[in-house]
């Protein structure tokens, strides 16, 4: 399956399990914080054979929200790379520091 093939399965599976419409973004972003303590566990611990996993689970919340508020991930990736392809800056410990906050 390709990426917008896997969305729109998502999708419909959130649909059916009522993750849209029986929820609002407050609870699925708190959701997605949990999801991402899920996946800094695995790192933290070198669970490497669970990142991928994690790290899609994180996904599935982010799609969620992205159809909540009528938008999709595409749309929001597309609107972020926009944002930052001409971002210049510099690796400071191991972070990337814009330009403009040097």
């Amino acid at each position: 399956m390709n990426l917008n093939e896997v969305q729109d399965s998502v999708t419909k599976w959130a649909h059916d399990r009522n993750l849209i419409d029986g929820t609002n973004s407050d609870k699925q972003f708190v959701k997605l914080i949990e999801e991402a303590g899920e996946l800094a566990e695995c790192i933290a611990k070198g669970k490497r054979d669970e990142f991928k996993s994690e790290l899609g689970d994180m996904m599935v919340v982010l799609n969620n929200l992205a159809v909540q508020n009528n938008t999709t991930l595409n749309e929001c990736f597309s609107i972020a790379w926009n944002k930052i392809k001409h971002r210049k800056g510099k690796m400071i410990d191991g972070y990337f520091v814009k330009e403009s906050d040097l």
